[in-house]
């Protein structure tokens, strides 16, 4: 009888899982579009926590939830080397956002995020957070308040210089918001705000902002 698609995966994961935490020239690993889950994610943590040369790491559309992305943030408050997370396209909700955020207040390692979900929580790392340099966030739930949220977080942040919110149903109170913030931070040069839904005020107002700094405000 041959192995059911489940087995093959978990012993798949497992294979890898301890392939991490031996291999000493692994710099970037890409999961993208597999069916690694929660458990294939919690095997992955477990190995980050040991491992010191992965930097990059994709992981898209393989239907991890709260469980492995809160797996993935506890591992982070140890490995000292990953740079880059990307983990759009999962299961991933409010919990497992936190707890990207709760990692990156302590880790100072990570200089890139993908994540589309948790603009609220991730402000609260960026009042914190003094290595992340880009943070994406497109597709993301964000709307007017977690654009507020950000742009709060933007007032007093000094290393982020990438932000995208592409597709993030901001209004104009969000992007009012943006552009206040962008009058006194001086890190951030891009800004990504496509396709959302800013009507003339916020245009306006992100323009004003852009005039008179170096900021590259995409609309």
């Amino acid at each position: 009888m041959s192995p059911t698609p489940q087995k093959t995966r978990s012993s798949n994961i497992l294979a890898l899982d301890e392939a991490l935490k031996t291999i000493s020239t692994l710099t970037t690993l890409d999961l993208q579009n597999n069916t690694i889950g929660d458990n294939g994610a919690q095997a992955l943590a477990e190995a980050l926590k040991t491992n010191s040369t992965l930097t990059t790491l994709y992981m898209q559309k393989n239907a991890i939830g709260d469980k492995g992305a809160q797996a993935l943030a506890e591992a982070l408050k140890t490995n000292s080397t990953l740079t880059a997370l990307e983990l759009v396209h999962n299961k991933i909700r409010s919990n497992g956002a936190q707890a990207m955020s709760e990692a990156l207040k302590t880790n100072s390692t990570p200089t890139t995020l993908k994540l589309n979900i948790g603009a609220q929580a991730l402000s609260q790392a960026l009042r914190i957070n003094s290595t992340l340099t880009t943070l994406n966030l497109t597709d993301n739930a964000t709307v007017d308040g977690g654009a507020q949220a950000l742009a709060e977080a933007l007032k007093t942040n000094s290393t982020l210089t990438t932000l995208y919110l592409w597709g993030s149903s901001i209004r104009d109170n969000g992007a009012l918001a943006l552009a206040e913030a962008l009058k006194t931070n001086l890190t951030l040069t891009t800004l990504n705000l496509g396709y959302n839904s800013i009507g003339p005020n916020g245009a306006q107002a992100l323009h004003r902002v852009s005039q008179t700094t170096s900021y590259h405000i995409l609309k």
